[in-house]
């Protein structure tokens, strides 16, 4: 039986997929589910009107992205923490922290697309991968300084 997916279903499609799937599984949990309705004429068209509307969306994800990406590389961000005099913070700089600043800066990078090899404990400069959907990455430059008055 050709169905109309209305949600996404695990190991089968996206949301406006058509599939072809036994007569059981359609009528006994897809369609009871409210995740598929009957292929028929209308519905296939709307089905493509959803597909089309998709792929719009994800290519408008990819172009944003890239965008960031242009726009972040290369970028120094400089972090004043609290440190001993031999350069060890008090704290360590986490994901958060560097998220927020960025997004003080401009950018929006939430801090699961951080990616810190080791936990930063000391005064100096590194270079932090930021890592978006679609497989883009890029680094960005952070120095990490005293906040102590020199």
């Amino acid at each position: 039986m050709k169905v109309i997916l209305t949600k996404d279903v695990q190991d089968l499609g996206k949301n406006g997929d058509i599939k072809d799937v036994s007569d059981g599984y359609a009528r006994n949990f897809l369609i009871p589910a409210g995740s598929a309705k009957i292929a028929t004429k209308n519905a296939i068209k709307q089905s493509e009107a959803i597909r089309e509307k998709r792929i719009k969306e994800v290519e408008e994800s990819i172009k944003l992205s890239k965008d960031i990406v242009n726009k972040i590389k290369g970028f120094v961000l400089n972090i004043q923490a609290k440190s001993e005099n031999n350069g060890k913070l008090y704290a360590a700089i986490k994901p958060e922290e560097i998220s927020t600043h960025l997004i003080e800066k401009g950018f929006q990078i939430k801090k699961d697309n951080i990616v810190i090899e080791k936990p930063i404990k000391e005064l100096g400069d590194y270079e932090v991968l930021v890592i978006f959907d679609y497989d883009l990455k890029t680094k960005v430059n952070l120095t990490v300084e005293s906040d102590k008055k020199k």
